[in-house]
């Protein structure tokens, strides 16, 4: 059984992974992989003991492919969690935490609209808006660059002068 907590890649095989130094690890029997999605879960059979943490770099961003860790460990915990999810103080924990993020996102939005507000507070068509008006929009439509810069005769596109 491995003694450690990792952060592997995915290998060749399903029940397989990369240590960073190229070296294939096969995981053990009584072990399976914990997909992602579920934080709570996730972070408890981390904390409960030994786990192999499976990610996969593309680009420049990093994704979790899950957690090989005890089936027996994962089975008690979900459990744990499931009974805690039950209840109804959980249920009245959730209810206010929904309510506290749309209060602050609310917040944020009269913050962010007074501050585009005063941002363009040196044009005299928002200097008149009430608190609750949508921002103006353009009385006359956008004309295409084309129409603002006309070609000039003797010029190429780039700006330059044409060839003699």
């Amino acid at each position: 059984m491995p003694d450690q907590t990792r952060i592997l890649a995915p290998g060749p095989n399903d029940r397989t992974v990369r240590s960073a130094d190229g070296q294939i690890l096969h995981a053990p029997a009584n072990w399976e992989l914990l997909p992602p999605g579920d934080a709570a879960l996730t972070r408890r059979v981390k904390a409960a003991g030994p786990t192999w943490t499976i990610q996969e770099k593309k680009g420049r961003k990093v994704f979790s492919l899950g957690v090989w860790a005890p089936a027996d460990r994962i089975a008690a915990i979900r459990a744990e969690l499931a009974s805690e999810r039950s209840t109804d103080s959980y249920a009245k924990r959730r209810a206010a935490d929904v309510a506290r993020r749309e209060r602050k996102q609310t917040e944020y939005v009269e913050d962010f609209r007074g501050a585009v507000l005063a941002f363009l507070d040196f044009a005299p068509a928002t200097r008149s808006l009430p608190s609750d008006s949508p921002m103006p929009s353009r009385s006359t439509p956008r004309r295409s660059a084309a129409a603002r810069w006309p070609a000039r005769s003797g010029y190429r596109s780039n700006g330059g002068p044409s060839p003699p």
